[in-house]
């Protein structure tokens, strides 16, 4: 299954739309601080059916790469987030705790 990432920026907050080729699969909503270089992570949503296949951990993954791109650090308020953000190794240079 081929995964697409839109990402949906508005001023100071946006969301990160997750697709396959017919429909969406779930978002990821967040806000950015800049005056802090931090990108908080509110929600991440994986629609019903897809669930239990790790794609929400992709849009965190996707999440990660946006905050290294850009310079930020990753606070997470949505808890799932947190739980991914802490289980991963590769990430002390974006993650906040």
């Amino acid at each position: 299954m081929e995964l697409i990432y839109e990402n949906h920026k508005s001023g100071n907050g946006g969301y990160i739309t997750l697709k396959n080729a017919t429909e969406d699969i779930g978002r990821l909503t967040y806000t950015v601080v800049p005056e802090l270089k931090k990108l908080i992570v509110s929600y991440v949503m994986i629609f019903p059916k897809f669930e239990g296949r790790g794609l929400g951990k992709k849009l965190v993954e996707n999440s990660i790469e946006f905050a290294r791109k850009n310079g930020w650090t990753i606070k997470a308020h949505c808890s799932y987030a947190h739980a991914v953000l802490k289980r991963k190794a590769d990430v002390q240079d974006v993650f906040v705790a």
